[in-house]
């Protein structure tokens, strides 16, 4: 199993690897969507089924390196857990409050708050190039936001409520990024996944029992869902994409992202019959540009 799974990465060109991640991490609003579980539900059957799915390649490939984990490692991709599980339940949960489009953008703004975090916890200077981005993503963000703020015409029942989850989501991502960095360069991809993913998946449990949603009872299209997020999203979305980093640049991989508010927006036009307004239209398109300019000044120094 292990021989035949190496064979099939070598013949994929990393390239090729990188838009069939993006193509699947764009689906991930749309399942979300679709379903009709409580999205700290749907955001738990996602983790757990990720995890379920990789644990027997994880056990087979990385049995030795499980054994060499150490108390620091754990305590570390626990903290990692942890705080994608508040990303996962954040963003999940603005999808029902404002639009795909204004959803999705948003929380693609993590680079803005690794940025803005990085000098406080990897003591890390921040360039006068990425205080530009940063300027320009917060404006993007100001804009996307405007039309609920002037009472205009938007997408769902409060934008404003479902725009700060979004961001909060993108503030626990950056969490995840910066508590993750300094762990994958001593430990493989998949003892570390499969860490962090156990306890995202303890934490959304936790989230579920607090706010008293059932676990079971859920008609069959449901679980097919579920198991959708977990297959395309987390398998060949995230999985694929942090395969990528070992053979392409950092700086390509996360530009590659922006391509999931692109793809995520489409679908919504096509799949649920989402407008965006020309308002969220052009925040997007300005926090978008905003993120490249955060990307681009931090993988060149400043």
């Amino acid at each position: 199993m292990s021989r035949s799974l190496d064979r099939l990465a070598g013949s994929v060109p990393p390239t090729t690897g990188l838009v069939i991640a993006v193509l699947a991490v764009s689906t991930s609003a749309i399942l979300v969507r679709w379903s009709g579980a409580p999205s700290i539900v749907a955001a738990f059957y996602r983790v757990l089924f990720t995890t379920l799915l990789l644990a027997p390649v994880a056990v087979w490939r990385g049995r030795d390196a499980f054994g060499r984990l150490s108390w620091r490692d754990l305590g570390g991709g626990a903290l990692a857990g942890i705080a994608l599980a508040v990303h996962f339940a954040a963003w999940f949960e603005s999808l029902a409050w404002t639009s795909v489009a204004a959803s999705v953008t948003l929380v693609q703004a993590q680079p803005l708050f690794v940025a803005a975090l990085a000098p406080f916890v990897l003591d890390e200077r921040v360039a006068p190039r990425t205080l530009a981005g940063i300027g320009v993503t917060v404006t993007g963000m100001v804009l996307m936001s405007a039309a609920d703020l002037l009472g205009a015409a938007v997408l769902g029942p409060n934008p404003t409520y479902g725009n700060a989850l979004a961001l909060l989501g993108a503030l626990a991502m950056a969490g995840y990024v910066l508590a993750g960095r300094s762990i994958r360069q001593r430990l493989a991809l998949l003892p570390y996944v499969m860490v962090v993913y156990a306890a995202a998946s303890m934490t959304l449990l936790a989230f579920v029992a607090l706010e008293g949603a059932p676990l079971a009872g859920y008609p069959p299209q449901e679980w097919l869902l579920f198991l959708g997020m977990a297959v395309g999203p987390g398998v060949f979305g995230h999985t694929v994409l942090n395969w990528a980093l070992a053979h392409l640049e950092s700086s390509v991989v996360s530009a590659s992202l922006l391509g999931e508010p692109v793809g995520s927006t489409l679908l919504a036009l096509g799949l649920l019959g989402e407008v965006p307004g020309s308002t969220t239209v052009l925040g997007g398109i300005v926090v978008l540009t905003g993120i490249v300019l955060t990307t681009r000044a931090r993988g060149h120094g400043g």
